[in-house]
């Protein structure tokens, strides 16, 4: 059973997320920005085209789809490239998140518990952004 847990689930290789920023090899930065890359940007994909839909209640916002089409464009940057530029880019999200929320409030149908959830989430996206930052940071100072 452990054998298929460390497979699937945690590999020091794969998924590196506890291990200290100076410390991370080549492949495992690799695949700590591929996976944020890859999360962020289906996550904003299907936010960009949901901000369109007139059924929800800020509905036909185009400044939402249109951030969050760049949020989609700056994670296949960071994908592909590594950059620092487009870390920093993807980092803005979660705080983009929150100016929203403060803007134009939560879903009517959510509870209290609902919305207290959305805040913590955001504000834990936001502590590991410091650390996204610093990862692709490494990477630009690693050599090929």
């Amino acid at each position: 059973m452990d054998r298929f847990f460390r497979k699937y689930v945690w590999d020091d290789e794969r998924t590196p997320y506890l291990v200290s920023v100076a410390r991370l090899t080549r492949g495992q930065i690799e695949y700590e920005l591929r996976f944020y890359a890859v999360f962020s940007g289906v996550l904003f994909a299907l936010v960009s085209v949901a901000a369109l839909s007139n059924s929800l209640p800020h509905g036909d916002a185009r400044g939402v789809s249109l951030y969050a089409f760049t949020q989609v464009c700056a994670a296949l940057l960071l994908g592909m490239t590594r950059s620092a530029w487009a870390a920093l880019y993807c980092a803005s999200a979660p705080l983009a998140a929150l100016v929203y929320f403060v803007l134009f409030g939560f879903h009517p149908s959510l509870g209290m518990a609902d919305k207290a959830l959305l805040l913590a989430a955001m504000v834990l996206w936001f502590a590991y952004c410091g650390r996204l930052l610093a990862v692709a940071r490494a990477y630009s100072g690693l050599d090929a």
